[in-house]
C-alpha cells in the first residue's frame, strides 16, 4: 500500500518564496534592520532546503545513507567553499545585482526541485526501532513523542559537542595559529584543510558507516576527533607549523561525518515516515553549538587563553564519544 505523505514539495516550494523574497529584499534594504530581516528569511529558505536535502537521499538509498547523505552534505559544504570568495567579490563590487543573481538562482533551484523531489513509498506497518531504546515499535514516531525519549536527547547533546566544536575551529584556527606565532603562511593554509577535511570527512566516514554501522562509526569519529585536537593544540605550542595545519584538517575530517550519520539514526531509531521533521529537530542542536563556537568560546579564550580553551574543546569531543559507547547500542 502506498501511503506516501506529501513529501518535500510543499517545503521546498516555500523556500523558493524564502530565497527570492530574502535576498531580493536584503539587495533592496534601505537599514540595517531591514536588512537583517531579509536575510533572516533567506537564512529560513537556507534551513528547508537543507533539511529536505540530507534527508530526501537517506529514504531513497536506505542500504547506503551515509554515502548518499554524506555526498550532499560534502555538496553543501564544498559548493560554499568554492562560491564564497566569489560572491564575496561580486558583493564589494556590485551588491544589488549579486544578492539579486542569488536570488533567482537559490529561489529557482528549490522550485525546480519542488517539482521534481519525491519521496518513496512506505510500507506499513512501518518497522522503526525502539523510542528510548529497545524494541521495535512497529510505527512511525512523530517528534512530540521522539523528544520525550533519552536518546533523543543524547543525541541533541552530541550534536551541539559536534557543532560547537567544529564551529570554534573553523572561526577560530587562524587567530590562533596567529597567537601561537606561526607562519601567515600555515595559518592560511589550515583555514583551507579545515573545509577540505570536512568536505572529505563527511562522504568518506559517511559511506564508510554504511559498512561498518553508524552507532560504531559515529563513536570512533567522535574520539579521533577529540584526539586529533587535543594533538593540533600540542603542535601548535612545540611551534610545529605544518603538523598544527595537518591535525587540524584531520579534526574537522572527523568531526564532519555525525551530519551524514545523524539522519539515518534518526530514521532507523524513529522511522522514515516523520524523518525530515524529526531530523528538523535535532538540528536545532546547531543554534546552541554556533552560541559555543562563537560567544562562548570568544569568552573563554580571554578567560583562559586560546591553548585552554582548545583543550576544553578536544575534551567534549572525546568525552562524547566515550559517552556514545556506554549509550548507543553497535552493530
Amino acid at each position: 500500500m502506498d501511503t506516501r505523505p506529501l513529501g518535500p514539495r510543499i517545503p521546498l516550494f516555500a523556500s523558493g518564496a524564502l530565497f527570492l523574497s530574502g535576498f531580493s529584499g536584503a539587495a533592496l534594504a534601505p537599514t540595517l534592520p531591514a536588512l537583517y530581516l531579509w536575510f533572516a528569511l533567506g537564512g529560513a529558505g537556507v534551513g528547508i532546503v537543507y533539511d529536505i536535502a540530507v534527508n530526501t537521499p537517506s529514504r531513497w538509498f536506505d542500504e547506503r545513507r551515509g554515502m548518499a547523505t554524506g555526498a550532499v552534505s560534502m555538496a553543501f559544504s564544498g559548493t560554499s567553499f568554492v562560491l564564497i570568495p566569489f560572491i564575496r567579490r561580486g558583493v564589494d563590487a556590485a551588491f544589488v545585482p549579486t544578492l539579486s543573481v542569488l536570488a533567482v538562482a537559490t529561489g529557482g533551484s528549490s522550485l525546480v526541485a519542488a517539482g521534481i523531489l519525491r519521496d518513496p513509498a512506505i510500507p506499513e506497518p512501518e518497522r522503526a526501532r525502539a523510542s528510548g531504546g529497545d524494541a521495535a515499535t512497529g510505527s512511525a514516531i512523530t517528534w512530540r513523542t521522539m523528544v520525550r525519549t533519552r536518546r533523543f536527547w543524547f543525541l541533541y547533546a552530541v550534536f551541539v559537542v559536534v557543532n560547537g566544536v567544529g564551529l570554534m575551529v573553523i572561526e577560530k584556527v587562524v587567530a590562533y595559529a596567529n597567537r601561537l606565532g606561526l607562519s601567515p603562511t600555515a595559518a592560511t593554509t589550515a583555514a583551507a584543510l579545515v573545509a577540505l577535511g570536512q568536505a572529505t570527512g563527511v562522504l568518506v566516514l559517511g559511506s564508510l558507516s554504511d559498512r561498518l554501522g553508524r552507532e560504531r562509526t559515529l563513536i570512533v569519529s567522535l574520539v579521533f576527533c577529540g584526539g586529533a585536537l587535543a594533538a593540533t593544540v600540542v603542535a601548535g605550542q612545540s611551534t610545529l607549523d605544518w603538523a598544527f595545519v595537518l591535525l587540524a584538517g584531520v579534526t574537522m575530517f572527523f568531526r564532519s561525518p555525525s551530519f551524514a550519520i545523524m539522519p539515518g539514526l534518526v530514521g532507523e531509531y524513529y522511522g522514515e515516515k516523520y524523518s525530515s521533521e524529526n531530523y528538523a529537530v535535532l538540528l536545532t542542536a546547531k543554534l546552541w553549538g554556533g552560541i559555543f563556537g562563537g560567544t562562548v568560546t570568544s569568552v573563554l579564550v580571554l578567560r583562559l587563553g586560546w591553548s585552554t580553551t582548545f583543550l576544553m574543546a578536544a575534551g567534549l569531543a572525546l568525552g562524547a564519544g566515550i559517552a556514545a559507547l556506554w549509550t548507543l547500542r553497535t552493530r
